[in-house]
């Protein structure tokens, strides 16, 4: 397989709405993650290591964080005169006057992009989920198979299915049944409580991708989706249609592989960077996540007056980036991105603060997701009354308070 003939296309267009607030301003791919990423960090990382240089990444919904964010940190990564590249495109409207209507449309009005480049194989993508992965591997399988289609596949809990495609495969791996969102999903032989799912994550022939997509494109009953309409159909007739089971370069036991497309999800994945062994390392230099760099002053923690009354900053099981000042307060099992101030005999625990975040004198959080540039008023509680915080913020279900960019409090 000649990676420099493999074309990346990476979507990147979602709203995310069960992620709301935290994309009412910015795409779910351009939210922040572990302090100083982006969700889509991961995936483009994952394609840097891989050595896949063709990056195409379709945008949509509020694209103008996501736009700059792959500017400034992205683009030096690639270069020109090599033929590499990455390339925000937005809808191209070659349907109609109308955004993507599906994950297919979405590639179907960027075919141009693609068939410049006359890849041998097209490689698309997700850019709103967290794991590491060479995708060479699925290339390789992919081409050594004559496939038309490769997927890739994870295992997750039969609890869990209901969210994912899922994929029955025979004993080559060849996919012989998909379910899009089954509520009764079929599971992996032998293991009665796994399901198969797809990782949205695919490998096409470009002359089978092309055809496949012009006829979708045409049938004014589908939803132009490659879980709902594309798969089915090309598992569904003579296509060569393969499954590729996650290889993980987590170098963990358990396969690393997050959507983190829901509030709880998002919490959990964050919270969990802050344990002594999480299951996400970020600190494998072998397999480097990158961002945008972060200009701006180490972190500080100020004030140590360790006696009855006096201020201590600190910060315990917790991750901080560049720039936030710790001024006499404490910091507990939280992330906090660039430029978050604590002041004095504020205490801050299991909570996600972003940028620019500024907690008052005497304030306490707990279990909280607190969105850039939000001010906490000296001595406010939030997290401690559900009550109260439903009648101003976000309060989900598992009782985590969402406060929402620049709001004024």
């Amino acid at each position: 397989m000649d990676l420099n003939r493999t074309v990346v296309v990476l979507l990147a267009g979602g709203k995310g709405q069960r992620l709301e607030p935290l994309t009412r301003d910015r795409a779910k791919p351009a939210v922040p993650f572990g302090g100083i990423y982006r969700i889509v960090d991961f995936t483009l990382s994952n394609c840097l290591n891989s050595m896949l240089k063709k990056v195409l990444v379709l945008v949509q919904y509020r694209s103008r964080s996501l736009n700059g964010h792959i500017r400034d940190g992205w683009s030096v990564n690639f270069n020109p005169a090599l033929g590499e590249f990455v390339e925000t495109l937005p809808p191209q409207y070659v349907t109609g006057e109308q955004w993507y209507q599906g994950t297919a449309d979405a590639v179907h009005q960027n075919l141009f992009a693609i068939e410049e480049e006359q890849p041998e194989a097209v490689l698309i993508l997700a850019g709103d989920h967290i794991y590491k992965m060479d995708y060479r591997h699925m290339l390789r399988l992919h081409e050594d198979r004559g496939a038309d289609l490769t997927v890739g596949a994870v295992e997750v809990p039969r609890a869990e299915a209901s969210n994912f495609g899922i994929v029955q495969v025979d004993e080559a791996g060849r996919i012989v049944g998909f379910q899009e969102k089954p509520r009764e999903p079929r599971t992996i032989p032998g293991q009665p409580e796994m399901c198969l799912a797809s990782m949205g994550i695919y490998v096409f022939r470009p002359e089978v991708m092309s055809r496949v997509l012009a006829e979708d494109a045409r049938d004014p009953k589908s939803s132009h989706d490659f879980g709902k309409d594309i798969i089915p159909k090309l598992v569904g007739t003579e296509g060569k249609v393969f499954a590729f089971s996650f290889i993980d370069e987590n170098k963990k036991e358990a396969k690393y592989w997050r959507d983190v497309g829901t509030i709880e999800a998002y919490y959990a994945a964050n919270l969990d960077l802050v344990t002594v062994n999480p299951m996400l390392n970020l600190y494998d230099k072998t397999w480097p996540i990158r961002t945008v760099p972060i200009v701006g002053p180490p972190p500080k923690f100020v004030f140590a007056q360790d006696q009855p009354g006096g201020r201590l900053g600190m910060a315990l099981d917790s991750l901080v980036s560049p720039g936030c000042i710790i001024s006499g307060g404490r910091v507990q099992e939280s992330v906090l991105s660039p430029y978050v101030r604590i002041n004095s005999y504020c205490q801050v625990s299991g909570s996600i603060l972003f940028e620019n975040v500024n907690v008052g004198r005497h304030a306490k959080i707990r279990r909280a997701i607190i969105d850039k540039d939000v001010n906490i008023p000296e001595g406010m509680e939030i997290g401690f009354d559900q009550v109260e915080d439903r009648k101003r913020f976000l309060v989900t279900e598992s009782g985590i308070t969402v406060i929402s960019k620049g709001t004024v409090i």
